[in-house]
């Protein structure tokens, strides 16, 4: 992992030492200026996996070296893992910032858990699409928008698979993955597997029988994506999904792993935007938890994150790079706007519970 370079300003030395002794002092100046939050903390919650990692270093570190704020982040496995934490805190402030799924922002602000977000205090909000710009009815701020579609091994598929049918098909993915439950791509694949079999979200039995058929092909339930990327590149799996190539950020970009990602079924790919809630009670100052949160959407920011980790950006002015824009693993807005599939989000916040229990036990 690369580390946050530092950048150092050049002065001109001048004759006179006097002169020199005023030119280093502004920058000192204008640097204690431009932290206005020193001493400040943001306790933030985030995800465990590489999309956390890329948080640190390309949202929190100049964050925190613009600001002068602190943060401390507490990093978890799933959506269902933050929630779980932040119900069982109740009124307790514990955390001033989490990004999580819409489910799972959905699922807080029913709770009554969350504080609405002053967008007055958010200007970055104005780069940012109509359509991802708020969720949970208000209470959560679009961050990033993960796309899901299956993963396949390049010596078993020579061209992408095309059909979730391909999930089911013994003959050529003899050994598959399925995302693990407590992670909302376990819900989409209900919900997928539901509409192949010609159900729907508000149907889901169906999808649960469909399931079912897998469950003597499935080597995994991928949780850790570091061991899926191994045993792809052993030859042990052949296909899995729903599961983002974000999970594997640099696995699928190394050949040797043999992992590449399809968005090209006609079904449909699977797209959520991640969000950023702030809890009702929490401990941090509102200065410093709003100019977090306004980081998050950061045009710089959202440019690395995307280059990193390959999700898609919210922010319409997010500085990228030609080889991002270019990306195979990053859908086009085209493709987004074309082939999208999204599901319920309120719907699925008040089944999430029941449907993680019977998913578990198809695999368990």
């Amino acid at each position: 992992m690369s580390t946050i370079p530092l950048y150092r300003r050049r002065l001109l030395k001048i004759g006179a030492a006097a002169a020199s002794v005023s030119l280093i002092g502004m920058p000192r100046l204008v640097r204690a200026q431009d932290k206005p939050l020193t001493g400040k903390t943001v306790r933030l919650l985030t995800w465990a996996d590489d999309t956390g990692t890329a948080q640190l270093k390309n949202i929190v570190a100049p964050f925190e070296e613009r600001t002068g704020a602190k943060v401390i982040a507490d990093r978890t496995g799933g959506t269902s893992s933050m929630v779980a934490k932040l119900k069982a805190a109740g009124d307790r402030p514990t955390y001033d910032v989490i990004t999580l799924s819409g489910a799972g922002a959905t699922a807080l602000a029913t709770a009554g858990l969350l504080a609405k977000p002053d967008q007055n205090k958010i200007p970055n909000l104005q780069d940012v699409s109509e359509k991802y710009r708020f969720g949970a009815d208000g209470f959560a701020i679009g961050y990033l928008l993960w796309t899901n579609g299956l993963i396949y091994n390049t010596k078993t598929y020579s061209s992408p698979p095309d059909s979730y049918a391909a999930l089911w098909d013994k003959d050529v993915a003899k050994n598959i993955f399925l995302p693990p439950a407590d992670y909302l791509e376990s819900m989409q694949t209900v919900v997928m597997a539901a509409r192949f079999a010609g159900g729907d979200q508000s149907n889901p039995e169906p999808g649960f029988k469909k399931l079912a058929e897998l469950k003597d092909r499935v080597v995994m339930l991928g949780e850790n994506p570091n061991q899926v990327a191994d045993l792809f590149r052993s030859g042990s799996l052949d296909l899995g999904g729903l599961y983002s190539p974000a999970f594997f950020p640099q696995a699928v970009k190394d050949p040797s792993y043999n992992m590449s990602a399809s968005y090209a079924m006609k079904e449909g790919f699977y797209t959520q935007t991640l969000m950023t809630v702030i809890p009702r009670s929490r401990p941090g100052d509102d200065d410093a938890v709003y100019a977090f949160v306004n980081q998050t959407i950061d045009p710089v920011s959202q440019g690395k994150m995307t280059e990193d980790i390959l999700n898609g950006s919210v922010n319409s002015k997010a500085v990228l790079s030609d080889a991002a824009r270019n990306s195979p693993y990053i859908p086009s807005p085209e493709q987004i706007a074309e082939h999208a599939t999204t599901h319920d989000d309120a719907q699925l916040a008040k089944t999430m519970s029941d449907w993680t229990r019977r998913y578990t036990e198809i695999f368990a």
